[in-house]
């Protein structure tokens, strides 16, 4: 059962936030902060603690040790990302000692959305916390689009924007003189996303989860991919006119895209 003053922050409307840690002063220090912050949080010791907790309520993010007591943070994690499980999807960060590469790189394949090292400094926690809040946020709403988009887009339509076509089965690129230009898998799904959401302003956030299967875990190899996608398009960074930069917003499509009626597409 969750204490009573848990439950008198929990009727407030911000975030809630687990925090699993077994050494009180730091998960005091997490608390106090994170309150002053506006957030909700309820810490625990144990995996014992997490998940009596989550029979209760299910939380925004879960900041989780590593090295607990008994069943450890990454044996937590991968019953926390289970097929169906409550946290499946919850925002995970990992907040451990061990900082080698190695132990990063488990604790982000096995589910972790993050992975911060201790001693950390608490602005850049709670930056990070907040840019997962927003991601989580932001993901329906760009989903909910993909998922109106019938299957048979994929085997051979082509689609137009701007000056260019592109054919979305061979993921190949036509310009006005039907010269064609190849693109990779990770600028092909980049501009898919774009071509998806055409005029509106995709957040970093936003970009890097549909993308996070291909790109790392930080914003500036979005802006990369963005740089080589403009190359493909010849469109200047400086002066572009397709993909724009919306400063301190993200990026944005800055045409119309034409699909193909459903009739001419091939299945």
């Amino acid at each position: 059962m969750l204490p009573k003053t848990s439950f008198a922050v929990m009727t407030q409307t911000s975030a809630l936030i687990y925090i699993v840690e077994d050494e009180t002063e730091i998960s005091e220090l997490l608390e106090e902060n994170l309150r002053a912050l506006g957030f909700r949080t309820h810490a625990v010791q144990d995996s014992a603690g997490l998940f009596e907790a989550l029979d209760r309520e299910a939380p925004d993010l879960i900041l989780l040790d590593i090295m607990l007591p008994g069943e450890d943070g990454l044996a937590i994690c991968r019953r926390l990302r289970l097929p169906g499980s409550k946290c499946e999807n919850t925002p995970l960060i990992f907040l451990s000692a061990l900082g080698e590469l190695a132990d990063r790189v488990v604790g982000l394949e096995l589910g972790a959305d993050d992975y911060l090292t201790k001693p950390f400094e608490m602005r850049e926690l709670v930056a990070r916390i907040r840019a997962l809040l927003r991601r989580a946020k932001r993901v329906p709403q760009l989903a909910a689009d993909q998922a109106d988009v019938g299957a048979d887009d994929e085997h051979g339509s082509i689609w137009r924007f701007g000056p260019w076509r592109i054919n979305m089965a061979s993921h190949t690129l036509i310009d006005e003189n039907d010269v064609t230009v190849a693109l990779s898998a990770k600028e092909f799904k980049l501009l898919n996303l774009f071509l998806r959401n055409p005029h509106r302003v995709l957040s970093r956030d936003a970009i890097l989860d549909r993308m996070s299967a291909g790109l790392d875990n930080y914003d500036r190899s979005i802006d990369v991919q963005i740089s080589r996608l403009r190359a493909k398009l010849r469109d200047s960074g400086r002066n572009a006119t397709l993909i724009r930069t919306m400063r301190g917003d993200g990026y944005m499509l800055a045409v119309a895209v034409e699909k193909p009626p459903a009739s001419e597409r091939k299945a």
